[in-house]
């Protein structure tokens, strides 16, 4: 591959991970409001963060780690879930930790995969989920169609390098993440939120439970989903709260 075609992308390829504008050339440059390529309500909703210093520093570090290394997901993935789930249309919000690190898996929705080679973790989700409302799943492991109804998939670090697991904690995603809840937590009520584990748990404090519904069990992981996940009925006590509050249930069938 010649030096033009290389140069040519990398450029794409921030383009699609940061949009046309965002840090390719000095700031004086840009001529467009919206500097970064995700769904316009959430731009709106979360401007001052991307306007930060904060957010100049990560998406530096991370344009850089995609230039040198295999990163997941693709770049134009690093949103799917904010893209799939607009700020008004947010109903239920279910964190992960980072993305798979594997070829073809992560596609920007926690615990989702690309292809049809379901992980550990959400085999065990399926199972609760057969339990709890006898519905079968293991057909597939792409979770869209739950995006798509207002269930927000979202990681607390929303890169990783390849088969390096938590590779890109401490980077500065954590700290979007915290203002994504708290900015949800801020402006809307009555959302369902599944902490599953420790990691997601730790998000609660963002979260008002008062105007909420906020759910905790342990990992779906092998190593802990006998501890209290399997039979958390999370799924049922979801569909039951929107409904209690005027709002349709989740579609959980894939």
């Amino acid at each position: 591959m010649s030096i033009n075609s290389i140069k040519k992308e990398y450029i794409k390829q921030n383009q699609d991970l940061f949009g046309k504008e965002i840090y390719l050339e000095s700031l004086k440059a840009v001529s467009s409001k919206k500097k970064v390529k995700i769904s316009e309500s959430w731009y709106n909703v979360l401007e001052n963060i991307f306007e930060g210093k904060s957010w100049l520093n990560l998406s530096n570090t991370i344009r850089k780690l995609y230039k040198k290394k295999t990163i997941y997901p693709s770049p134009n993935n690093i949103f799917n879930a904010y893209d799939l789930t607009p700020f008004d249309d947010v109903r239920v919000v279910i964190i992960g930790q980072d993305p798979y690190h594997g070829e073809s898996q992560a596609h920007g929705l926690s615990f989702s995969v690309e292809n049809n080679n379901i992980p550990p973790s959400l085999k065990n989700i399926f199972k609760e989920l057969e339990q709890d409302l006898g519905i079968n799943n293991f057909n597939s492991g792409n979770l869209t169609s739950w995006a798509e109804q207002g269930v927000l998939l979202i990681n607390s670090v929303l890169t990783v390098e390849k088969n390096k697991a938590n590779s890109h904690q401490g980077l500065g995603w954590e700290d979007f993440t915290q203002s994504v809840i708290s900015k949800l937590s801020e402006n809307k009520k009555d959302i369902v939120y599944l902490l599953w584990g420790k990691h997601a748990q730790s998000y609660k404090e963002f979260i008002d439970c008062d105007n909420n519904l906020v759910l905790t069990a342990p990992h779906p992981s092998p190593l802990s989903a006998h501890n209290g996940f399997f039979g958390c009925k999370h799924f049922s006590k979801t569909n039951d709260f929107l409904q209690k509050n005027g709002k349709k249930p989740i579609i959980w069938k894939l």
